[in-house]
C-alpha cells in the first residue's frame, strides 16, 4: 500500500483544524507538506515496525545515560516552522528547546523541528517522497537526520547547511555533535 497525497493548497486548513482531522481519524496516519498537501500514510509491515522500535530503543539507551533531551516515535506530529507536519519515524529534541514549549503545545502537535530525525524506508516507502520529507525536515532547521534505506543498502546522512553524504553498507552511524557520543551500529538496519 503506498501513500494517498491529496492537493489541498486551495483549502488551506489551519494547524487546529489539521490537528481535529487527525483526532477524529485515529485509525488513519496524516502529514501535511509545507506546500499544503495532505498525505495518508499507510501502516508498515512488521519487519518495518520492529526495526523502527529497535531504532527507538537505540537512541532511547543513549538519551537516559546522557539525560540530553526528549524522544518522539512515527505516532508524533510536528508543526515545523515552514508549515509542514511531519511525522519522523524517530526524533529526538534537546531537552531545553522542548521544556520551552508550553505545556499547551506538548499536549498536542509540538510546534518545533526536532534537532535529530531518523527515517527508515519499508518496502512500500516512494524514495522520492522520503527525499521531499527530508528536505521540509532540513528547511524547518533539522540539525541532523538520517534516511535508512535497506533496499539499496545505503545511509543518507543530512546535515544543516551542507549537501547529503550517501554511504554505502556502512557499518556504524555518528551522532556527531548533535547527539554526543551516540553510535548507532547499522547491519541490522540494513
Amino acid at each position: 500500500m503506498t501513500p494517498l497525497t491529496l492537493n489541498l493548497d486551495q483549502v488551506n486548513l489551519s494547524h487546529e483544524q489539521f490537528y481535529q482531522l487527525c483526532q477524529n481519524n485515529r485509525n488513519l496516519n496524516f502529514e501535511r507538506t509545507a506546500q499544503g498537501e495532505l498525505i495518508i500514510m499507510p501502516p508498515v509491515g512488521g519487519d518495518s515496525g520492529n526495526r523502527e522500535a529497535d531504532l527507538i530503543i537505540d537512541l532511547g539507551i543513549w538519551n537516559r545515560q546522557t539525560n540530553l533531551g526528549y524522544i518522539f516515535s512515527s505516532s508524533t506530529v510536528f508543526i515545523l516552522p515552514n508549515g509542514a507536519n511531519r511525522s519522523p519515524d524517530v526524533a529526538w529534541i534537546r531537552q531545553e528547546r522542548y521544556a520551552a514549549l508550553t505545556p499547551e503545545q506538548r499536549q498536542k502537535f509540538p510546534p518545533i523541528a526536532p534537532d535529530f530525525v531518523i527515517e527508515l524506508r519499508s518496502a512500500t516507502d516512494d524514495l522520492k517522497m522520503l527525499h521531499n520529507k527530508m528536505q521540509d525536515s532540513m528547511d524547518a532547521g533539522v540539525q541532523l537526520a538520517w534516511l535508512i534505506n535497506p533496499q539499496q543498502q545505503q545511509v543518507e546522512i543530512y546535515r544543516l547547511g551542507k549537501e547529503v553524504e550517501v554511504q554505502d553498507l556502512p557499518a556504524e552511524l555518528s551522532g556527531e555533535e548533535i547527539l554526543p557520543g551516540f553510535r548507532l551500529s547499522l547491519p541490522r538496519y540494513l
